[in-house]
């Protein structure tokens, strides 16, 4: 009997050895399973009833307010186009270069924020965090979880990451964690103002409560139910995973094929195709339908977000690329070109392109945790942080009746000055007893009132990660989880790629500077909701790339 105990209590140790050695596996295993119950019964592709506008249009061309054609890329590398001398190893962006080219370039532009949510709330209100306590990039249901429990079985050396998960379930579900339904949104000031508004793509500011695309603005909403580009053994897809990546295989594991319109999360159903190209298919719709009326439409893609998912006729153009996984990137980045190219092709053909405003930009710098160095080039630093590469996008904006080709705005312009510009384009007004903290950027783009520019400043804030940038000189103050303030400050005139921090030999600034991120914080609300993770990101290197003691790295709250 003794022998026979001892050799159950063996097993039981060499099964819970196993089992905690593939931890991952299972935890992976039960989140495709929940996927594919939650997604069981998605309906077949479907025609969207979007909304015609009159066969003619009720006022002169030169009487009618300008269309407007929002368009977002999701983790667009600054270094990933063409347009500023870089692209991806050979990698043309030739229509985001036409943009480009036939309207204004600001050439120190930046997202409202290191991720891309409060980014995409910025935009959408031309306010600060710290005005709608939107700070947090809001994440599904056991993505958290998962992804620190696939960190540690990696075990790659790097600094911790902390995770409160008694936090995160007392929070609001994942469909109620976004922008308050009391924010007025650009959709809602334009609709007011005669416009017919359309959403499609990503969202990502909530989905219940007031907080859908459809409450808040946007007329029609073709949402991104879920993140997959293709399923994954569609023939027409190449895929490329990361090993090294615990988020990336979260999205595998987590993530379907689906869409829904004007539902939130009820009644998903099959894309009909290629993610990038389908949404581009649908524009090219919204826009033949609402020609003969001003329209607003925001294109936002997810491209090139991870899950890494390019189609076989990207992939196979682009021979010249190595390894594996950048070329499957460039392919992503390639249907992004292809669809502004496509846009503007249409606009065009349908006689509008002189009186359509189009906006293209991206929601934050190029990721780290793709593997890919110097997606952000010259700049230092990937999204997540607050260095010059996680928050500097192109932004671009062409309306050719207003704006001349070729124009070079070099003042530092940020997504919070989005709103209150088109607005402005629009002809409609700011909504009353709401404080707008964006300006509008036509009087750069256009040369009109340039010389009375006298914005000096901007401001990030990610709960404690807090950044000011002044003039020329830019500061970063991070305390947590480390002992005492770390500060960073650069003279962006002379050091554009923040390689000297200056914040021991110029105090003088640093206390200027921390003065101004004193204020800024007095005035704000705080966060609707606490973070529950402190994530380490690496400032200089990729995911794919081994810590050593001594670099750089900084903690970010979501």
């Amino acid at each position: 009997m003794k022998k026979i105990l001892i050799s159950i209590v063996v097993m039981v140790a060499i099964g819970g050895a196993i089992a905690w050695s593939q931890r991952v596996d299972i935890i992976l295993a039960l989140a495709i399973n929940k996927t594919q119950q939650k997604y069981a019964d998605i309906a077949a592709t479907r025609d969207i009833p979007w909304q015609s506008g009159p066969t003619a249009a009720n006022s002169a061309e030169g009487d009618q307010p300008p269309n407007i054609i929002l368009i977002v890329a999701d983790d667009l590398g600054y270094n990933d186009i063409s347009t500023f001398g870089g692209g991806l190893q050979g990698l043309e962006t030739p229509s985001i270069d036409r943009l480009a080219t036939e309207g204004a370039v600001f050439n120190q532009s930046y997202s409202g924020a290191s991720t891309c949510a409060p980014s995409r709330a910025m935009m959408m209100t031309g306010r600060y965090p710290t005005r709608t306590g939107f700070e947090f990039t809001p994440t599904p249901p056991g993505m958290i979880k998962t992804v620190m429990a696939v960190t540690e079985g990696m075990d790659d050396g790097g600094p911790p990451s902390f995770y409160d998960e008694a936090m995160e379930l007392s929070q609001p579900p994942y469909q109620r964690k976004g922008l308050p339904a009391s924010e007025v949104t650009i959709a809602e000031i334009l609709k007011e103002a005669g416009y017919y508004t359309a959403h499609i793509g990503k969202w990502h500011l909530g989905r219940e409560n007031g907080m859908a695309p459809h409450q808040q603005g946007f007329e029609d909403s073709l949402l991104m139910q879920s993140g997959l580009y293709l399923p994954e053994d569609d023939p027409n897809v190449v895929n490329a995973k990361l090993s090294f990546d615990a988020i990336d295989q979260f999205l595998w594991a987590g993530m379907a094929y689906a869409a829904s319109y004007n539902s939130g999360d009820k009644d998903p159903f099959k894309p009909g195709g290629y993610l990038t190209d389908y949404w581009t298919e649908e524009s090219i719709k919204v826009i033949k339908a609402n020609k003969q009326r001003p329209f607003f439409l925001y294109l936002a893609h997810w491209g090139p977000h991870t899950p890494l998912q390019a189609t076989r006729e990207d992939y196979d153009a682009l021979s010249h690329i190595k390894p594996h996984r950048k070329r499957v990137y460039a392919g992503m980045i390639r249907a992004v070109d292809r669809s502004v190219g496509r846009i503007l092709d249409t606009l065009e053909a349908e006689g509008i392109a002189d009186n359509t405003v189009v906006v293209f930009t991206s929601d934050n710098g190029g990721a780290g945790y793709i593997g890919i160095p110097n997606v952000n080039s010259p700049f230092r630093g990937f999204k997540i942080t607050m260095f010059e590469g996680g928050l500097r996008v192109p932004m671009f904006v062409k309306w050719p009746a207003r704006i001349p080709a070729g124009t070079s705005v070099d003042a530092p312009v940020a997504h919070i000055d989005m709103m209150p510009t088109l607005a402005a384009a629009a002809g409609a007004p700011q909504p009353d007893g709401v404080a707008i903290d964006g300006v509008n950027l036509l009087t750069l783009a256009t040369g009109d009132g340039v010389e009375n520019w006298e914005r000096e400043t901007l401001f990030w804030q990610n709960g404690h990660y807090q950044v000011v940038r002044h003039g020329d000189w830019k500061l970063q103050v991070n305390d947590r989880p480390t002992d005492g303030l770390k500060k960073w400050l650069y003279d962006l005139a002379s050091d554009p790629t923040e390689q000297n921090n200056l914040a021991a030999s110029r105090p003088d600034k640093l206390d200027e500077l921390s003065a101004l991120l004193a204020e800024h914080q007095a005035n704000s609300r705080g966060p609707l909701y606490p973070a529950v993770l402190q994530t380490a990101v690496l400032v200089d290197k990729t995911k794919a790339e081994k810590y050593v003691e001594g670099d750089e790295y900084v903690y970010t709250p979501n």
